[in-house]
C-alpha cells in the first residue's frame, strides 16, 4: 500500500498546461472514457497493483478493492496494510500492522490527485499519442501513451489500456525515471455501487486499541 500511496503521491500536483501536438485520436478516447466513468454517482472496483524495480530486485504484488465518488472527492481504498479513507474534508490512513490511524486533511484543489480521480488523472498536465490496438482473448484493447507537461516528474510515461467496447480504463502501466515499473490491473468495475455513505468515513470505535494520530 505504500508503493500504492508513493505513486499517488508521484502524480500529485499536475499543473494544467498547454497541450502541444495533442493527438486527436487519443483525444477523443479519452473523452469517452471520461464521459462514461463521470456518469456513474460511485463506482468501485478490484485491481492487481504491481511494482517491478529491476535496480531492487522488487517485484511486488498485491490486491485491492477502489470505492470512490469522485464528484465528492470520497474514496475508500482497501489493501492487505493500509487503507486510505476520505469524506472530501479528511484523510485517513489506517496502518493495519501498527494499528495506527493517521488523519490529514483531505487536498481538495483540482490539480490534486488522488484515487477518486485515478480513471480521470491524463484530463490535465499531459500530451498523449494513440499507439494502436491490440487483442485480448475476444476483447479489443486500445492504447494510448501519457507524457507529462512537466518533464521535471520523476516518471516519463503512462500507458493506459483501454476496452473499446467498454469505453473503460483496464490497465495503467508508469515508467519512473528509475526504471519502476507500477501497474494498475482492473480486474472488476461496477458503476453506480451500491454503498453506504459511512463507507467513506472512519470510525474509531469499530477498531478498538487503535490509536488515532491528527496530523491537521
Amino acid at each position: 500500500m505504500k508503493k500504492l500511496l508513493c505513486t499517488l503521491l508521484v502524480l500529485s500536483g499536475i499543473s494544467f498546461g498547454v497541450y502541444a501536438q495533442q493527438d486527436a485520436k487519443a483525444k477523443a478516447i479519452l473523452a469517452e472514457v471520461s464521459k462514461k466513468y463521470r456518469s456513474y454517482d460511485i463506482v468501485k472496483t478490484d485491481f492487481t497493483f504491481t511494482l517491478e524495480s529491476p535496480q531492487n530486485k522488487v517485484n511486488e504484488v498485491q490486491q485491492g478493492t477502489l470505492i470512490a465518488k469522485a464528484a465528492a472527492n470520497k474514496y475508500k481504498v482497501v489493501m492487505t496494510d493500509q487503507d486510505l479513507i476520505s469524506d472530501g474534508k479528511s484523510q485517513w490512513t489506517y496502518l493495519k500492522k501498527d494499528k495506527e490511524v493517521q488523519v490529514s486533511a483531505a487536498d481538495n484543489s483540482g490539480d490534486a490527485l488522488n484515487p477518486a480521480k485515478i480513471f480521470t488523472l491524463y484530463e490535465k498536465g499531459y500530451k498523449y499519442l494513440y499507439t494502436g490496438e491490440k487483442k485480448a482473448g475476444a476483447k479489443t484493447h486500445q492504447m494510448i501513451d501519457l507524457s507529462p507537461v512537466d518533464i521535471n516528474k520523476s516518471y516519463f510515461k503512462i500507458r493506459l489500456t483501454i476496452d473499446k467496447a467498454a469505453r473503460q480504463l483496464v490497465n495503467v502501466l508508469i515508467f519512473d525515471k528509475n526504471g519502476n515499473k507500477y501497474t494498475y490491473a482492473i480486474k472488476s468495475f461496477v458503476g453506480n455501487a451500491k454503498v453506504p455513505e459511512s463507507t467513506f468515513t472512519f470510525d474509531a470505535r469499530k477498531y478498538p486499541g487503535v490509536e488515532v494520530v491528527d496530523l491537521r
